[in-house]
């Protein structure tokens, strides 16, 4: 290919044979045939070669097609050339013979080459050159350039016979580049769709990131790629993810916002192509390998994220279309990421959450006594199952002198760690107050005082207190919003009339106690409302009924039994349903001289 500055037109005798008109016309309708029936670019170019071939006999030949944004030709098809020079050819359109027929639009013919100006040999030995531009609706999409070793090899016959046929080949050409823009488009669209599909489905950032790198390969070959993000101070961009040549990488090194071709990208916000980086005054040396880059921001409502980076060893790699596509990707691609990072940020809460609720439900449970109290006459049972992790219903045995024994049950309102925090708060004061053996009424007084000293909005409980007199066999007992206690007495079953307000709501709350002379085989049952509360799949309540039946058939057995059989019959009720409500029965008996039956 001759690329002189300045060029002289020369004609000589022809050395190829002379076309006749007769010959021309099976010519063009062989060129009307490939333009009519041929759309794939490759068979499209071989064939124009093989028509062009009929007419002129060449030793070497090209097709130059066209980079408007660059304004310079490449050697799209070619016969005769080194294949590494054919690729690195790049001619500016004005530039030699075939960049001036490209600027003037007209054929160029030169007999020997070897009298030109400032000749570039780019093949060894070549003399003569024909040029001839092709156009399409007067745009010029490339060049076809020919070339011989013998001096006048191309004569002006020649000139015009392919100037003739070049404008209908360059129909041909451009209809099949049209086509096989819109197939790769196509392609690329669906593969765009098919990459986002499944990168929102990954939520695990590393593996997103490694993912990222493998489907990025169906698009752009390329050698290098990383993704950086940004750190949370916004002023540095870090390696989060590298590969090059298929290899993982661990880069340590951060890059400023605005430094290198990354920074700049990051900080403008905005795609940035490197044709040639030894010539941009932005590249920072770090890969020796890299001729070229594309660098691309990631951008999330507006905010960069982070920026994706592919390098290649081959100057002028990456293309328009390449940061094209790449720009689409990047919006898809930041998204997943900040999916991802939100994924992770909740994942480490959800741990941090479940370490506390666990140490929280640990607490709650060692707040319970971690024994049932021991009584001569008295038989105790007591469970507690919290609707969550933790929850807000409590039991407490407190000693008291001379036999007496202090027994709490108690439901604080709402669910949850707040219920649960409320309630170590009650049973904290329940405790204080017990040294000083307060009667059930006054209690529970004491408690609402000082629940009232430290009123939180919404919360409050509800709260029996009974002292049972072990010598005497007595039980007081108060109740401030529970259910109302089960009495077993001989037999039969009856509700205690024991009511008042919740603890917490109101200052000036007065509550009542009733008294119990209780006989061998009596029995007490305590309850939340948790367990008439439960509800089956169809809505139905436990109720207040099947408590008193379960108490029943547990009349002459023990505390174990009403307790056991309460909670496997709400269970049984309720499955399949989340529980709603924290759940807890104490059950006390009074023990017969006879013994228990089990």
């Amino acid at each position: 290919m001759m690329m002189p500055v300045k060029t002289t037109t020369a004609s000589v005798t022809p050395a190829s044979p002379t076309i006749r008109p007769s010959e021309a016309e099976p010519l063009l309708l062989e060129v009307a045939d490939v333009v009519n029936t041929t759309l794939d670019l490759e068979t499209t170019l071989r064939r124009v070669a093989e028509l062009v071939r009929k007419v002129i006999d060449y030793e070497i030949f090209a097709i130059l097609l066209l980079n408007e944004p660059r304004q310079e030709l490449y050697v799209r098809f070619q016969v005769g050339y080194p294949p590494d020079v054919a690729e690195r050819i790049r001619v500016k359109v004005g530039q030699g013979i075939t960049g001036r027929a490209a600027e003037t639009r007209q054929a160029q013919l030169v007999a020997d080459a070897t009298r030109e100006d400032l000749y570039i040999e780019a093949v060894p030995n070549v003399h003569s050159e024909l040029a001839i531009p092709l156009i399409v609706k007067n745009r010029l999409i490339g060049v076809i350039d020919i070339e011989a070793r013998e001096k006048g090899y191309f004569t002006e016959e020649h000139k015009r016979l392919l100037t003739l046929i070049a404008s209908r080949m360059a129909v041909g050409i451009e209809n099949a580049r049209l086509h096989t823009r819109i197939t790769r488009q196509a392609r690329t669209l669906l593969l765009l769709n098919e990459i986002a599909r499944e990168l929102t489905s990954i939520l695990n950032l590393d593996e997103l990131l490694k993912r990222v790198a493998e489907l990025l390969k169906r698009l752009i070959d390329y050698q290098m790629f990383s993704i950086l993000l940004l750190d949370p101070s916004g002023e540095k961009l870090q390696h989060r993810f590298s590969q090059r040549f298929e290899e993982r990488l661990h880069l340590k090194h951060d890059i400023p916002m605005g430094r290198g071709v990354v920074g700049y990208a990051a900080q403008a916000k905005e795609a940035v192509l490197v044709p040639d980086v030894a010539k941009s005054t932005r590249y920072i040396a770090v890969n020796p390998e890299t001729r070229s880059e594309l660098a691309v921001p990631l951008i999330y409502q507006e905010k960069v994220i982070g920026v994706l980076d592919l390098e290649h060893t081959r100057r002028g790699y990456f293309t328009e279309d390449h940061k094209r596509v790449l720009t689409t990707l990047a919006a898809q691609l930041a998204i997943a990421i900040e999916n991802a990072r939100l994924y992770e940020h909740i994942a480490r809460q959800e741990s941090r959450l479940e370490r506390e609720l666990a140490l929280a439900r640990e607490l709650q449970f060692r707040l319970l006594p971690d024994s049932l109290p021991q009584s001569r006459h008295l038989e105790v049972q007591a469970k507690f199952v919290p609707a969550r992790a933790i929850g807000g219903d409590l039991y407490d045995f407190v000693p008291y002198s001379l036999s007496r024994l202090g027994i709490a049950i108690g439901d604080v309102s709402g669910k949850g760690a707040p219920a649960a925090i409320y309630a170590a708060l009650v049973s904290g004061i329940l405790r204080s107050h017990a040294p000083i053996e307060p009667g059930p009424a006054e209690m529970l007084s004491a408690i609402n005082l000082s629940l009232a000293e430290r009123r939180i909005a919404a919360q409050f409980v509800s709260i029996i207190y009974a002292v049972w007199d072990d010598e005497r066999r007595t039980l007081l007992v108060a109740n401030s919003g529970l259910p109302r206690p089960l009495y077993v007495h001989e037999g039969k079953i009856q509700t205690i009339d024991a009511t008042g307000l919740p603890l917490g709501l109101f200052d000036d709350a007065e509550y009542d106690e009733v008294h119990f002379k209780a006989k061998p085989g009596d029995m007490f049952v305590f309850f939340s409302d948790g367990i008439m509360d439960a509800r089956n799949r169809h809505g139905q309540a436990f109720g207040s009924e099947r408590v008193e039946e379960i108490v029943a058939g547990c009349a002459d057995k023990t505390a174990d039994c009403v307790v056991r059989e309460i909670f496997e019959a709400v269970s049984e009720h309720a499955a399949g349903v989340e529980a709603f409500d924290d759940q807890t029965v104490v059950a006390i008996k009074v023990k017969s001289g006879a013994g228990k039956r089990k």
